[in-house]
């Protein structure tokens, strides 16, 4: 069954706005966590700006030997990634879930300001159980 490591929204401009720790070893604690978000969004920016491609969007997969780093850009600059096993399925539809979710429970909320941390109880609930659907749809596999 696929794994997912860590889960970050970064917004436009760099800050970390949720981080959601998801595995069982080399949890990262938060001035980590921010390193990490910071780098990410750094080097999304600039694989833009040095892309040979016209219209690039920046790194969409970063692979490594024990982890893959998945990113889905919103066209308000908002960044999702999502640390996961090398190879584990599924994660653009994850991502794009992620993205409904957070549309629908984050910024429709009224008492959410656009570009703060996300601090809403209904779309981690519903985060959760999107993750438990989708490693259970992987495990059917």
């Amino acid at each position: 069954m696929a794994s997912i490591y860590n889960l970050f929204i970064i917004n436009k401009s760099g800050g970390l706005i949720f981080y959601k720790d998801y595995g069982s070893t080399g949890r990262l604690d938060t001035n980590d966590s921010l390193r990490l978000a910071s780098l990410w969004h750094s080097m999304h920016a600039i694989s833009q700006q040095l892309s040979p491609t016209v219209g690039c969007t920046g790194i969409e997969l970063l692979e490594a030997d024990t982890f893959d780093l998945h990113c889905f850009q919103s066209l308000t600059g908002t960044k999702f990634f999502v640390v996961s096993e090398p190879g584990a399925p599924g994660m653009e539809s994850l991502l794009k879930t992620i993205y409904d979710l957070y549309t629908d429970y984050v910024l429709k909320n009224p008492f959410y300001e656009v570009e703060m941390p996300i601090r809403c109880e209904l779309f981690e609930l519903n985060l959760a159980q999107a993750l438990r659907k989708d490693k259970l749809g992987l495990a059917g596999r």
